[in-house]
């Protein structure tokens, strides 16, 4: 039986910072982050926004092709949870109209929880031929005004529907995946922001990804000249080229360079989006999938999936037939070319003004009547919501 992605969307609020004015304003040489971290822009959430409204935002244009009453669950992938308690998929499965008999879970483990939310619509979806399921990946990649790790900032939502017409790529039976305990990335209950080991991470990133790598090969049977390419979890767009040189040696030169060039692809929409932690691998598949003209049906893409503390996954998709006509029906980089690009002041106001204080009534600055779905504020300790499709 064939299992795969039959649509996917994604969206990103429509804010964005140039790198080069953070460079700036940082005292830091431009090339530092344009270049060595290889970032050009990032999305900057607005106080309307969080992973509920990016995640329904997604979703609703997926659903506007396909029917819901074959949606069995809906499995939300984020480290950037609105609540310790309530799942983000049940606000979100409200204001997308799913039925209520289904299963609607939040999946925390960093960067990785997309991937185990679309392994376990993989298995789901195996044993119930006849049903889909929704997987959201959707974060929000905070970690503060001046620190390390505020070039690697970023927010946005991936959204695939998973069943037995993968109208865009089969998930093949190849995974490999391990888990290690790694003091590199966390944040703690009583913390916005993330920390972070950055050195540590990207040593952690390589290692696993070679150790996976190198179990992969021997388990499937697989050498590097069976892919077209590989999408990488990208907390910033140097990282994935880090992984990807430790194996290119063991093809010829030719397909070196074939496989750089498809790394190139992979990272363009990050590099314009920044990281979204949970649904940063499927932004750059879709980056790939998207600006590649040399990719078509058959080809197998190889996807390594990575959450900091550490868990991380190495699996591979096979492109399907027409492929392309279906990610055509959303213009990825018209969304992107949309978003209003803010001053440095303007950015760093928005940055404070995030409402993680629920103590007090309080509305955000939502504009209204966007036809999107929008963070309202807090009333009685409890979040509100607007939605008017």
């Amino acid at each position: 039986m064939t299992v795969g992605i039959e649509q996917m969307t994604f969206y990103t609020p429509g804010f964005s910072l140039d790198m080069v004015e953070l460079a700036k304003a940082r005292g830091e040489e431009p090339d530092k982050y344009t270049i060595g971290i290889g970032q050009s822009q990032q999305s900057v959430l607005p106080n309307y926004e969080d992973v509920v409204t990016m995640g329904v935002n997604a979703a609703a244009t997926l659903l506007k092709t396909v029917s819901t009453a074959d949606i069995e669950m809906l499995l939300f992938g984020t480290e950037s949870g609105v609540d310790n308690s309530k799942s983000a998929a049940i606000f979100a499965k409200n204001f997308l109209g799913l039925k209520d008999d289904i299963r609607a879970i939040e999946v925390k483990q960093a960067c990785y929880g997309g991937t185990f939310a679309l392994m376990q619509a993989k298995d789901f979806v195996s044993l119930h031929p006849d049903k889909k399921v929704l997987v959201i990946a959707a974060d929000v990649a905070r970690y503060g005004l001046h620190t390390p790790g505020e070039v690697t900032q970023g927010a946005g939502a991936v959204a695939m529907l998973i069943s037995t017409d993968p109208k865009i790529a089969e998930i093949n039976d190849d995974s490999v995946y391990m888990v290690q305990d790694e003091p590199d990335f966390w944040r703690p209950i009583d913390s916005d922001i993330a920390l972070v080991d950055g050195h540590q991470s990207t040593d952690v990133y390589k290692d696993m990804f070679l150790s996976l790598w190198q179990r992969y090969k021997v388990q499937n049977q697989r050498s590097l000249s069976d892919f077209a390419g590989f999408a990488f979890h990208l907390p910033y767009t140097k990282m994935g080229k880090k992984a990807l040189v430790q194996i290119l040696p063991e093809v010829d030169e030719e397909r070196q360079v074939a496989l750089r060039k498809r790394l190139t692809e992979s990272q363009y929409y990050n590099r314009l989006v920044g990281n979204l932690y949970t649904g940063s691998l499927y932004l750059s598949l879709l980056s790939l999938l998207d600006r590649s003209e040399e990719l078509a049906a058959g080809d197998r893409i190889g996807l390594f999936s990575f959450g900091s503390g550490a868990e991380a996954e190495l699996f591979s998709l096979t492109l399907t037939t027409g492929y392309q006509k279906v990610l055509s029906q959303q213009n990825v980089q018209e969304m992107l070319d949309k978003r209003r690009q803010l001053s440095l002041f303007e950015y760093e106001t928005m940055f404070t003004s995030q409402l993680f204080d629920s103590s007090e009534d309080v509305r955000s600055e939502a504009p209204g009547q966007t036809g999107r779905c929008e963070f309202l504020g807090w009333q009685g300790h409890y979040r509100q919501y607007q939605y008017k499709k």
